[in-house]
């Protein structure tokens, strides 16, 4: 079985999130998917309006998703991919090069952004 994992937030969860789960998914057979504690949010000085128990809550509803996991540290991610025999981590390539450390455990996939929507867009759209 070939294992997936992937980071984020994923608060206001939007169609752009969605694309990358189903994409993530495609490049396995198991996706999990670490999302941040409200503690860590706080910690990278990151707010969200979802509590990490509601965010996990729809994430899991996913058909894409196969696992939800608490990120609590930046540190975690090279024992998470050995702890969960991880063969592929994918990331939004808006952070192409900042996880290139993990290339000695698995494979590294970044993809690419879903043009026209994100969850600052939204932000700034609900500000207007």
């Amino acid at each position: 079985m070939k294992k997936i994992i992937t980071y984020g937030t994923f608060d206001l969860l939007h169609w752009g999130h969605i694309r990358l789960l189903e994409r993530a998914k495609q490049l396995g057979d198991h996706l999990t998917v670490a999302i941040s504690t409200d503690e860590f949010n706080r910690i990278k000085h990151k707010e969200a309006y979802h509590s990490y128990a509601h965010r996990k809550y729809i994430l899991e509803a996913l058909k894409y998703v196969d696992e939800v996991i608490p990120e609590n540290e930046w540190e975690q991610k090279i024992k998470e991919v050995k702890r969960h025999n991880i063969d592929v981590f994918v990331m939004g390539d808006d952070w192409k090069g900042e996880f290139d450390f993990l290339s000695d455990h698995c494979d590294i996939v970044y993809l690419n952004r879903t043009e026209g929507i994100s969850t600052s867009q939204i932000k700034n759209d609900l500000m207007k």
